[in-house]
């Protein structure tokens, strides 16, 4: 049987319309629509009803969408009850069972997934598995040694919990998150983790523009900075030069990049915990690279493509667990913006061209936002005439679009 999200895509693309195009005939946004279309998120009614209106499908849409819904709530019905017999049961066992390792595998496995999953599916897992622990501690189900480390592993999956919904776009709940994992870190006493909560905290607040409060946060990390314990310094340095560079001042995003490179090479103590909990040195070449695009060109954007291009080939050549598609595919966009400023257009159109060929439902919101700025730098006027600036436009227009 025929799906909603399988027959609205079928309608729009027997309509001859784009993702983009019946967003706008619809006032929804392009990237929630794809997730409606590809079956990752389901569709609020009003979608339904406007879909169908202006697809003229009769009320077909609106039919499959009240079947489904019909559906869900008796799935969710079945599920309640299913869950609610088994975590009873399960409250019976840890009365005699009191081990955490369980828990414990399923933080790291979180951690280490989310790199390379959607951030819906992980926000479900990590509150699932920080329910338990929550109910651990409240109830006092632990041995007397864990308590410690029921607080880490539920301050970690605050974090996932921080980082699903920024990368959902919800700033706000994002931060909500961060603040109950540093309250977590706090009553562990984990310095670690305290460290890696004030680094998201200053991400969350450069996602919403406020890099005055960002560097705050950067600040305040540095307390919990361990002498070669870890990438947390690092991580903090390159959030510092991120503000910086936003803010326009060039020397002092530099001296910051700088600095992270020395606490890299002070590290002598790994991280506890890999994966999102980590700072790779891809990643911290990524994170140079999106600081200094930022700034006037120049030395910064020489600085910038180098360290692009080295955290694209970590990627490629990196154990594919710990590649990020998407951070590698912005990183070829950085490049290419990097190449821009220094009017080497040939050179930006070679280091975007993967991306264009890109099927329209790999194309995440900041990949597109990104693209643009850079098809806005290739129209300037003095690419007139530059054949090779108005095709790479053309095919960033219709990235876009």
């Amino acid at each position: 049987m025929t799906t909603f999200s399988e027959r609205l895509r079928q309608l729009r693309m027997e309509a001859g319309w784009s993702l983009a195009g019946l967003a706008q005939h619809i006032h929804y946004d392009r990237t929630s629509l794809h997730s409606f279309e590809t079956g990752r998120r389901t569709a609020p009614l009003e979608v339904a009803v406007r879909a169908d209106d202006v697809l003229s499908a009769n009320s077909e849409l609106i039919v499959l969408w009240q079947r489904e819904e019909a559906d869900r709530q008796a799935a969710a019905a079945a599920h309640r009850t299913r869950a609610a017999a088994l975590a009873m049961s399960r409250d019976l066992t840890a009365l005699a069972d009191l081990d955490i390792s369980e828990l414990q595998e399923g933080v790291e496995a979180t951690a280490v997934d989310y790199l390379a999953s959607p951030p819906a599916p992980m926000m479900n897992r990590a509150h699932a598995l920080r329910g338990e622990a929550f109910e651990r501690l409240r109830s006092g189900h632990f041995r007397p040694g864990d308590r410690t480390d029921l607080y880490v592993a539920a301050g970690r999956l605050s974090g996932v919990l921080a980082y699903a919904l920024l990368d959902l776009g919800d700033a706000e709940e994002a931060h909500e998150h961060a603040i109950a994992a540093g309250r977590c870190a706090e009553f562990a006493g984990d310095s670690e983790l305290a460290a890696w909560v004030a680094g998201t905290r200053s991400l969350i607040s450069r996602f919403q523009g406020d890099y005055g409060r960002a560097l705050e946060h950067i600040q305040d990390g540095y307390q919990w900075v361990g002498a070669g314990h870890g990438t947390g310094e690092a991580r903090l340095r390159c959030g510092e030069a991120q503000c910086l560079a936003n803010l326009g001042d060039s020397r002092a995003a530099n001296s910051a990049l700088d600095e992270a490179e020395a606490a890299r090479d002070r590290i002598r103590r790994p991280d506890s915990l890999e994966g999102l909990f980590g700072f790779s040195r891809a990643k911290q070449s990524y994170y140079a690279g999106s600081s200094l695009i930022w700034l006037q060109g120049g030395h910064d954007a020489e600085r910038a493509a180098r360290e692009a291009t080295v955290a694209i080939e970590l990627w490629q050549a990196g154990p594919e667990v710990e590649r990020s598609l998407d951070d590698e595919r912005l990183a070829h966009i950085y490049l290419a913006t990097a190449r821009a400023q220094l009017d080497d257009v040939e050179g930006a159109a070679d280091a975007i061209r993967s991306i264009l060929s890109l099927p329209e439902e790999e194309q995440i919101s900041w990949i597109v936002k990104r693209a643009d700025r850079l098809a806005g730098m290739l129209g300037a006027p003095r690419y007139a005439g530059n054949r090779t600036a108005a095709e790479t436009v053309a095919a960033i227009n219709a990235l876009v679009a």
